[in-house]
């Protein structure tokens, strides 16, 4: 796939403003898409979209589904314009904290407010869209609805339900969608009403000539769907518990490395099958979005395999991958490719001829460029390559303001010399900005917190915790509205305008 000359920005949809307590699918969205149009934005890139819970601290990394979507994201006042409830009839959720999301209260409101919706929809005649709906995406919807259904009877991980229902038994599956239709039913209806919201919004984009960056973490939770429902493909042991869990070995920022937990891929499992549920997988992610980015791509080269049990990462090893058989498959199935390769942090070989082979487009994330080697750094504007993206920094970085405010004085100094003139914490976000439009990259990537120039106070996600993080929210005044002429002017100034002046104003 080759890139064409834009920007865009990078702000997920938790983190828009709303009454409700985080940024939803409603009218702040289509407001943010207005924004894009008008600052001269390509591109909206968000996380992933997939259902997140408090065990995982609502990290959007760690689903139990590879292909539903996130109900917190439904927007209350569009069901209400739709007639599918009245918000009347409910408590509105207090937002102390504009600026952090609060996901329990919002979790307890959302769920009050999407069990009324259902409610409702139980009074009338079963529209056919909800029957069109459920049959185009049978084959992942049947599995997840019954996942979902008996998690709720059982309140424990799948591998610990009785033995005919953990390993699939035709009969038990029969019996237990009898016994548990309507929350099947109540189910699939929060999906239908998603995958309705999102469609609204995505066609709205698309006829504001902006498109939508989507995300594929590498791994899926062990405690899902996918894992429940096609446990041959992941390596487990007798019991449905991994045998071998993933992570990433010993290196410079960790001496014991650091242990992820869920189950590996059967490769040898997948490719019999020619690896149709990652194909699905794929699919249903370019429904939903224009281009996709593939988190921790170099696993699909070589992945770190670690022995369950194990306290550390430190005595796994490195399991090959076959990324090229895959990607074949994948070519075929798919031949414009719409993928960007997540090839941060330290790679071999293997992984760049990957790249190469199938010329994905790769990140360059300019926080990284800055150091004592002056001239080697990929990430160094001059080094980057046109089928790039550039990023200022990513979801799982530091602010600009707040980088800069922490980096060392050998990467102040580097900086401050590379741009040329004086540089401080208030004005860094703007430097960082103009150096990744002017970067010969073709797509250049603004997190929204460095379009507005935040400190520390903006980071989204500080890996390897698991507290605090996914909460982060832009305040409605915080939107720069105002500045979408020069921020258009910007982009037009490095050849990446959405639409051209003269064209959009003949």
């Amino acid at each position: 796939m080759e890139l064409t000359r834009s920007s865009g920005i990078l702000i997920h949809i938790t983190s828009l403003p709303s009454p409700f307590g985080i940024g939803d699918l409603g009218p702040e969205a289509y407001e943010f898409v207005d924004f894009l149009e008008a600052s001269g934005h390509k591109y909206w890139q968000i996380l992933p979209l997939n259902p997140t819970n408090a065990v995982y601290s609502h990290s959007p990394y760690s689903s139990d589904s590879a292909f539903a979507g996130n109900t917190l994201l439904i927007s209350p006042e569009l069901l209400e314009r739709e007639g599918k409830i009245d918000l009347q009839n409910f408590e509105l959720p207090i937002d102390n904290n504009p600026s952090k999301v609060d996901f329990d209260t919002v979790s307890k409101f959302k769920k009050a407010i999407l069990d009324g919706a259902f409610i409702n929809f139980k009074k009338k005649k079963i529209p056919t869209a909800f029957k069109s709906f459920c049959k185009t995406h049978a084959s992942w919807l049947d599995d997840y609805s019954l996942y979902k259904a008996l998690h709720k009877h059982f309140g424990v991980s799948w591998h610990l339900w009785p033995e005919a229902l953990r390993d699939r038994n035709a009969a038990a599956l029969n019996k237990a969608k009898k016994e548990h239709v309507e929350e099947i039913e109540k189910i699939k209806y929060f999906q239908f009403l998603f995958f309705s919201q999102w469609k609204l919004l995505s066609d709205y984009a698309h006829l504001n000539k902006v498109g939508f960056i989507g995300d594929i973490p590498f791994y899926i939770n062990h405690d899902s769907a996918d894992c429940w429902a096609n446990a041959a493909y992941f390596k487990l042991d007798g019991n449905k518990k991994p045998s071998k869990i993933s992570g990433v070995p010993p290196d410079y920022f960790s001496e014991t490395g650091q242990l992820w937990g869920t189950p590996v891929y059967n490769w040898k499992v997948l490719q019999l099958h020619k690896y149709d549920w990652w194909i699905e997988r794929i699919r249903q992610n370019l429904l939903l979005f224009d281009l996709v980015r593939l988190d921790h791509f170099r696993a699909f080269s070589a992945y770190w395999e670690v022995n369950a049990g194990d306290k550390t990462a430190e005595n796994g090893k490195w399991i090959k991958s076959p990324g090229n058989d895959f990607f074949k498959i994948v070519q075929k199935k798919f031949p414009e490719m719409p993928l960007i390769a997540e090839d941060l942090g330290s790679l071999d070989e293997p992984v760049y001829k990957l790249i190469k082979d199938f010329d994905f487009p790769g990140m360059k994330v300019l926080q990284f460029a800055f150091g004592e080697d002056r001239v080697g750094n990929t990430y160094l504007p001059f080094n980057h390559l046109p089928n790039n993206l550039v990023y200022t920094g990513t979801h799982d970085n530091n602010t600009s303001r707040g980088w800069f405010e922490k980096a060392d004085k050998v990467v102040k100094l580097h900086f401050k010399d590379y741009v040329g003139t004086r540089v401080t914490s208030k004005n860094v976000h703007v430097h960082m900005q103009k150096m990744a439009l002017n970067s010969v990259a073709r797509l250049a990537i603004i997190p929204m917190q460095d379009i507005i120039g935040l400190g520390g106070a903006g980071i989204m996600n500080i890996p390897g915790t698991t507290k605090g993080n996914w909460t982060w929210r832009v305040d409605y005044e915080d939107i720069p509205i105002l500045y979408s002429d020069e921020m258009k002017a910007l982009n037009e100034l490095y050849g990446r305008s959405n639409i051209p002046a003269d064209e959009k104003n003949p």
